[in-house]
């Protein structure tokens, strides 16, 4: 865990996973951000990750501090976090650091995570890719028609909140440019941490996918 500074000058943790460079070069670098359960072990597994692939990968901790064991729990949490000041300030700080360690930044979530990886997308120029997986962003909060990034979308046929017709509707709104993908699972397949919805051939295609696409973008 480390501290960065938010735009308004406040401090937020995250959870920084580095990448090793073996050339003596900037890494590329990568905003993870947490389901609605909070920045827990699964999120902070996933950062190693990708740390392991090439990225640079700081995790914000939104809750700060707090996590969810229980849907109703999550609900709460989820309710009371304001999006835009994460947007705006959490994430737009998160983007900042990287930009002083790595070459290029992208961004990439799931859940809320998914939701807020779209609204950084759309607020947040300095990225340069998004990778957002079974999120839909409120209209208030962003409008995925402004993205103008390179954007990668995941999402489950099975889900029952980010219908099979909500990721129909959002990729009509985004450039013909965007990578979009459908995968016979429900909503969170990508989390082995929950073995009720965890489908293993989903997420090994799905992360076979996201690294091609962010190594594409970030180390061209």
């Amino acid at each position: 865990m480390m501290e960065y500074q938010r735009p308004d000058v406040a401090l937020s943790q995250a959870y920084l996973a580095e990448a090793e460079s073996t050339d003596g070069l900037k890494r590329p670098g990568l905003i993870l951000i947490q389901e609605w359960w909070g920045l827990n072990s699964h999120i902070c597994d996933v950062a190693e990750r990708y740390a392991a692939a090439g990225f640079t990968t700081l995790a914000p901790d939104l809750y700060r501090g707090r996590q969810a064991n229980t849907a109703d729990e999550a609900t709460h949490l989820k309710q009371n976090l304001d999006f835009a000041d994460a947007t705006h300030q959490d994430l737009a700080g998160a983007l900042n650091f990287l930009l002083q360690h790595c070459s290029k930044v992208g961004v990439s979530g799931f859940c809320m995570g998914g939701a807020l990886t779209i609204a950084a997308a759309v607020h947040l120029p300095a990225l340069s890719a998004a990778s957002c997986f079974y999120g839909l962003a409120p209209a208030a909060l962003a409008n995925p028609a402004l993205i103008k990034i390179p954007f990668q979308g995941h999402f489950a046929d099975q889900d029952d909140w980010c219908t099979p017709a909500l990721a129909d509707a959002l990729q009509a709104q985004l450039p013909d440019s965007a990578e979009m993908y459908r995968y016979p699972a429900d909503h969170g397949f990508f989390n082995d941490a929950r073995p009720e919805v965890f489908d293993a051939a989903s997420a090994d295609l799905a992360w076979a996918r996201t690294l091609d696409f962010l190594h594409r973008h970030l180390e061209s």
